[in-house]
């Protein structure tokens, strides 16, 4: 009788083990992995930028690349030319390239 309490209570043990398996693997699939594949969309495009390009920033503003370095650019604004505005790559959230005429 003993034997048969013990090895269900391994069996549960085992059954609970699996349980938190599933439930963290979903985790994993809902929210990380989607997490992960955008962060890693936006580092190619922030990768692929080039000067001339049309940017759409995190506040909404939407600008010409005029200068890239390494951690920063320079976008410039408006039809005048004269607002040009240094930021962070991290500050653009949508790039579309420079039409080929």
């Amino acid at each position: 009788m003993y034997t048969l309490a013990a090895q269900s209570a391994g069996t549960n043990w085992v059954v609970l083990i699996l349980v938190y398996v599933v439930i963290f693997g979903g985790f994993y699939m809902l929210f990380m992995r989607p997490q992960k594949k955008e962060q890693k969309r936006i580092q190619e495009m922030i990768a692929e930028m080039e000067v001339g390009d049309t940017v759409l920033t995190t506040s909404g503003f939407y600008g010409v690349i005029i200068d890239i370095t390494d951690d920063d650019l320079i976008v410039e604004f408006g039809n005048n030319k004269n607002c040009r505005i240094p930021m962070q790559k991290a500050a653009i959230a949508q790039v579309e390239k420079a039409s080929a005429e």
